[in-house]
C-alpha cells in the first residue's frame, strides 16, 4: 500500500513539474499612447478617453467624463455665489453642490461627437478617444432648446378651448420637458462665453407664470352622500395647492362622492363594506373623470367606528396612490 501511495505522489510531482516548465506568461498589453496621454481640450475642441466592456460603454464613459469637466468648470464659475438647499445656507463650492451640479450636467446628451480612436485591449475591454467640437455641441443644444419651445408654442394654440385642468396639465407637462433648462444654459455659457441666456429664460418664465396663474385660479368643492368621505378628497386636492372653495366660474370643478355602504360582520368584527363612486364635473356639469373604489372599514366597537375606519382607509389610499389616481384625474 505504501508503495502505491509513493508511486502516485511521484507521478503527481512529475506532471506538476512538467506543467510548471511549460507555463505561458501572458505579457500585459500596453495602453495606447493616445489613451495614456490624450490630447488636451482647447478653445475649439473637447477631448476625453474612456473604457468599458464594449465599444458603446467605453464611448458613454468617455462622454460622461467630458461632461464632468464641463460641470467642474461651471461649479468653479459659481464658487463665489451662495445658494439655498432645503433651508440651509451652503457655499456653492461645497462638495455636495458640486456633485449635484455634475449629476445634473451629465443628464445632457452629447450626440455630435467624433470617435477618433477605438481599440480592443483584451477580453471585454475596449478603450476609445472621442472629440467634441464646441461650436457644433453648442449649436446642437441651442437647436434642441429652440425646437422644444416651438413645439410648446404650437401646441399652446390648441388648448384655449380646453377646461382649466387640461390647460394646467399642458403647462405642467411643458415645464417638465424643460426641467434641465438651467443646466443646459450653463453648459452653453461655458461652450460660448458670449452666449446670452435671456431669450430662453424669458420664454420659460412666461410658461411658468401661466401655469402659476391657472393653479391659483382653479377651485374645487367636494360633496359626499356620507359627508365624512369628503374630507380626505379635499385634503388630497389641497396638497396639490388647489383651492377648496364654493365658487361659480369657468375654472371651478365639483367632485361627487357616492358611497354604497353595507353593514356586515366577520370573525367578531363589524364591517362597513363600500363601493365608492367618484365623479368630477366641470363648470358646465360635464363629467371629466370617474372612478370606482371598493373599501372595507372594520371595528370591534360597532358600525359607526367601522365607518370611521372606512374614512381612514380612503385617506391612506390617497396617501399611497395619490389624489390624481384616486380621482382618475390628470392633476399631477
Amino acid at each position: 500500500m505504501k508503495k502505491i501511495i509513493y508511486l502516485v505522489m511521484s507521478a503527481v510531482l512529475f506532471f506538476t513539474a512538467c506543467g510548471s516548465s511549460k507555463r505561458v506568461v501572458v505579457k500585459e498589453e500596453a495602453l495606447p499612447s493616445w489613451y495614456a496621454q490624450p490630447p488636451l481640450s482647447n478653445a475649439k475642441e473637447l477631448y476625453a478617453v474612456g473604457d468599458g466592456k464594449d465599444k458603446q460603454e467605453a464611448i458613454t464613459n468617455a462622454l460622461t467624463l467630458l461632461l464632468s469637466t464641463l460641470s467642474v468648470s461651471i461649479s468653479s464659475k459659481q464658487s463665489a455665489k451662495t445658494v439655498v438647499r432645503e433651508g440651509t445656507y451652503h457655499n456653492s463650492s461645497d462638495a455636495t453642490y458640486v456633485n449635484e451640479t455634475q449629476s445634473e450636467i451629465q443628464k445632457i446628451s452629447v450626440t455630435n461627437y467624433e470617435l477618433l480612436k477605438s481599440e480592443k485591449l483584451g477580453f471585454k475591454h475596449y478603450a476609445v478617444l472621442v472629440k467634441v467640437d464646441k461650436k457644433k455641441f453648442f449649436d446642437g443644444l441651442k437647436r434642441e432648446l429652440a425646437q422644444k419651445f416651438q413645439l410648446i408654442e404650437s401646441q399652446e394654440k390648441n388648448i384655449s378651448d380646453k377646461n382649466a385642468l387640461a390647460q394646467l396639465a399642458f403647462y405642467k407637462k411643458s415645464l417638465n420637458s424643460l426641467e434641465n433648462l438651467q443646466n443646459t444654459l450653463a453648459v452653453m455659457s461655458v461652450l460660448q462665453t458670449s452666449f446670452n441666456t435671456k431669450v430662453f429664460l424669458e420664454k420659460y418664465e412666461k410658461i411658468q407664470k401661466k401655469h402659476d396663474k391657472l393653479l391659483q385660479s382653479i377651485s374645487f368643492w367636494v360633496d359626499a352622500n356620507y359627508k365624512a368621505l369628503a374630507s380626505p378628497i379635499a385634503k388630497g386636492l389641497s396638497a396639490k395647492k388647489l383651492m377648496i372653495k364654493k365658487l361659480n366660474n369657468q375654472k371651478h370643478f365639483r367632485v361627487y362622492v357616492n358611497a354604497d355602504i353595507k353593514r356586515a360582520s366577520a370573525y367578531g368584527f363589524t364591517l362597513a363594506r363600500s363601493n365608492i363612486t367618484i365623479k368630477t364635473k366641470d363648470a358646465h356639469s360635464n363629467v371629466i373623470a370617474t372612478n370606482s373604489i371598493n373599501l372595507i372599514g372594520q371595528s370591534s366597537q360597532g358600525y359607526s367606528i367601522a365607518k370611521q375606519d372606512l374614512v381612514k382607509k380612503l385617506n391612506k389610499l390617497i396617501q399611497k396612490e395619490g389624489i390624481a389616481k384616486v380621482l382618475n384625474l390628470d392633476i399631477n
